[in-house]
């Protein structure tokens, strides 16, 4: 069966739309970009196989496409900067065999301008043709929600290099969402996309300073906010934690504008201090209890970034590891999702009875709270615990 669409990048961004677009019966092929390529457990693969979904190894597969979506990740490079390696990968894969009338969108994270001025030479020069004229270019910034089970799908953001663009990318989200949202062009698209990255970042940062500030004043942040989020306006809840982690990095525009975004900037210090006080509180925990930090034995629960997913992207989890091992701690972790683990390049000790993990740890440091775990049973095993996350019931745990 000839594809309509092709998904190139099977990573956090890319196999969200692969689902959507099988589901909604359009024939998809997917090409992966890296290592990513694993990332489909073989159920999904059959499943997704039966409604429509093909992996893809030959890159001659993408000249057959009416719709190309490049979905590559851009991790945060030694600099500081978003790579583009894997954008321009797949770019250069698919200029090659890139048809007239083909409708090429770019969904990965990115800065104002890149799509034009980065992806669209490319796109060019490999293939001969002109953007906007012999095929449609668009930006869309990816919502997916990894992991959620919680929202119905969001409206897709449009921006187009011309209306013309704009429009036929229009017309392939209008097949995946009830609402497609026209941005004025691509580069408004793009800031869309930084603009909802940098308000998740800014707004946990706030969180994050709040529980730092209320432990030391004594008051229960977990029941501030429970008791803010009644207001019907003007507030959003976010939450606390040991850090931020995933793929949407935030950026502050410092070397691509003349004036950076200050408040991002402050957010990034903020939230990329939060290992260290989470250590710093489950040191303090240890010694009021009696004990050292040095030959403690702590059990780390929940290494993802996130709840309920296998993705470790960018998790806090290792750098709390990491600082725990310098102090001279014993650290071993419990996870549903990671079989195996290793910080520093050594394999970290995993617990295969949780119960009896948390009944042997001095202290148990709980990260990320997957549904799997039985929180009121663990508060009442482990012998210290400390809920990163203010999800076991009250009183039952010391919270972050």
């Amino acid at each position: 069966m000839p594809a309509d669409l092709a998904v190139i990048g099977l990573g956090p961004y890319g196999l969200p739309l692969a689902r959507a677009a099988v589901t909604a019966g359009i024939p998809t092929i997917g090409y992966a970009t890296g290592p990513e390529a694993g990332s489909l457990s073989p159920a999904e693969l059959r499943r997704m196989r039966s409604t429509g979904f093909r992996p893809c190894t030959d890159p001659a597969q993408l000249g057959r496409v009416r719709t190309a979506v490049i979905c590559a990740p851009t991790p945060r490079g030694a600099d500081g900067e978003l790579d583009l390696g894997q954008v321009e990968a797949a770019a250069r894969t698919l200029a090659g065999r890139l048809r007239p009338h083909t409708t090429v969108i770019l969904e990965s994270p990115v800065l104002p301008g890149t799509t034009e001025d980065f992806l669209r030479p490319i796109l060019e020069q490999g293939s001969g043709l002109r953007a906007g004229r012999d095929f449609h270019l668009a930006y869309s910034p990816s919502r997916a929600d990894p992991g959620s089970r919680d929202h119905a799908p969001a409206p897709k953001v449009i921006g187009g290099l011309t209306p013309a663009c704009t429009e036929s990318a229009a017309a392939f989200y209008g097949r995946l969402t009830d609402k497609v949202v026209r941005a004025r062009g691509l580069r408004e698209a793009e800031a869309v996309r930084l603009l909802e990255t940098n308000f998740r970042h800014v707004n946990i940062a706030l969180a994050n300073e709040m529980a730092v500030v209320c432990h030391e004043l004594g008051v229960d942040l977990w029941d501030v906010i429970r008791c803010a989020e009644t207001k019907p306006y003007g507030f959003q809840a976010f939450r606390p934690g040991p850090g931020v982690g995933g793929h949407g990095v935030p950026q502050d525009l410092t070397g691509h504008a003349s004036r950076g975004l200050r408040m991002v900037e402050l957010a990034q210090q903020v939230n990329e201090r939060m290992p260290h006080y989470v250590v710093q509180r489950a040191a303090a925990l240890l010694n009021e209890h009696g004990k050292s930090a040095r030959g403690a034995r702590v059990l780390l629960l929940g290494v993802t970034y996130k709840a309920d997913l296998a993705d470790q992207q960018g998790t806090p989890a290792h750098e709390i590891a990491v600082r725990l091992m310098e102090l001279g701690a014993s650290i071993s972790y419990h996870d549903p999702h990671i079989p195996a683990w290793h910080v520093l390049d050594r394999p970290v000790p995993r617990a295969d009875s949780l119960y009896e993990a948390a009944a042997a740890a001095d202290l148990t440091l709980l990260l990320q709270p997957h549904r799997t775990y039985d929180l009121q049973g663990l508060s009442v095993k482990a012998q210290l615990l400390l809920d990163t996350r203010g999800v076991t019931p009250t009183g039952a745990a010391h919270r972050l």
